[in-house]
């Protein structure tokens, strides 16, 4: 896509010092960025960059005083940052903005499907399945038999969305997640194998969602497994049947949660976190990376961390001691040895 210095400027309601018909193509980091590109200067310690950087055009805050004379052109305005991120997201949605319908992709009969759809090559849209206005349903997608898509949701490559389930509006999914797999039932039998356990229900995912690559979230076994509003799911993450994420909670990559776990909505779950099934943690919870929740957590709004998750000061504490646990030792080992002389001096 391309962009002119002006255009720029009137998006960010900035001032412009240079040729207001210079181009962009691209966007880089002052550092690395070449004829073509937008960049920004924001942190004072690249500012030597500046006066290097083959950038065309550089936004930059109403202050900087330049200290020689500079080729690209400079967009002024109050917050640097904060402007380059605007024009980060207007960039990607005019850059993701696609419509029509790819051939060759199969889409059922009994399927609706809204106003200024984009569906890619190979996607297969099922039975009465439904697709809002402004979906974007990228290739290779697959959405089963009486699944809803609601509006502006975005479903990239390869998204697996199985039969009845429901994505709400303004999701975003990412390559190669699954939606709706069968939850992990099975019952044992007195000669030890396993009879699986149907798998009836369904996901719902509300609004304003966005989650990563490879990422799984299992169908209910009855009613639903449920991912609330303004969730937002990293990579890699496992979610089991029947589990509830509240509202505006974040989880990071490799996290698994069992069964019928309910999370409480303004969490913030670290990376490879384990929860076993059945247990709730509460609203405004913090859980270190790598931890495991074997218990319920009804305290709102604290801190946790540790194999078996305990308050974090505490968990904090042991991890120190543990590691002067060998200091330790060896001051063990000399008060032994004094006591020892000690008690055969006072036998003398």
């Amino acid at each position: 896509m391309q962009f002119t210095a002006n255009q720029i400027c009137l998006l960010l309601n900035g001032s412009l010092e240079g040729a207001a018909d210079a181009v962009i193509l691209n966007l880089a980091k002052i550092e690395d960025a070449k004829t073509g590109d937008l960049s920004f200067l924001a942190n004072p310690k690249y500012a030597a960059f500046l006066y290097t950087t083959q950038a065309s055009i550089i936004i930059v805050n109403n202050d900087l005083v330049l200290e020689k004379p500079i080729s690209a052109t400079l967009i002024r305005v109050n917050d640097a940052y904060s402007a380059f991120s605007i024009f980060l997201e207007k960039y990607n949605t005019l850059k993701l903005n696609k419509t029509g319908i790819e051939q060759p992709c199969f889409i059922h009969p009994s399927a609706i499907i809204g106003d200024n759809v984009y569906i890619g090559a190979f996607a297969y849209i099922g039975a009465n399945a439904i697709l809002g206005k402004n979906c974007k349903i990228y290739p290779q997608t697959y959405i089963g038999d009486n699944a809803t898509v609601n509006d502006n949701t975005t479903l990239f490559s390869g998204v697996k969305v199985y039969h009845d389930c429901v994505i709400g509006k303004n999701v975003i999914i990412h390559a190669s997640t699954v939606i709706g797999s069968d939850g992990f039932g099975f019952a044992p039998l007195p000669d030890g194998t396993y009879k699986k356990i149907s798998q009836i229900g369904n996901v719902i995912i509300e609004d304003d969602v966005e989650i990563g690559a490879n990422t799984c979230i299992d169908r209910a076994t009855m009613g639903s497994t449920i991912i609330k509003t303004g969730v937002k799911l990293d990579n890699l993450i496992q979610i089991a049947h029947n589990v509830e994420v509240g509202k505006n909670t974040v989880i990071a990559s490799q996290t698994g949660v069992s069964g019928s776990t309910k999370l409480g909505q303004n969490c913030i779950i670290g990376g490879q976190v384990g929860a076993v099934g059945h247990i709730t943690v509460a609203n405004g919870s913090q859980i270190q990376a790598k931890s495991g929740i074997n218990r319920s957590i009804i305290e709102e709004g604290k801190k946790w961390g540790g194999g078996f998750v305990t308050p974090l000061h505490n968990y904090l504490k042991s991890t120190a001691i543990i590691n002067r646990l060998p200091e330790l030792d060896k001051k063990i080992f000399e008060l032994e040895k004094q006591l020892n002389q000690l008690k055969s001096q006072s036998n003398c």
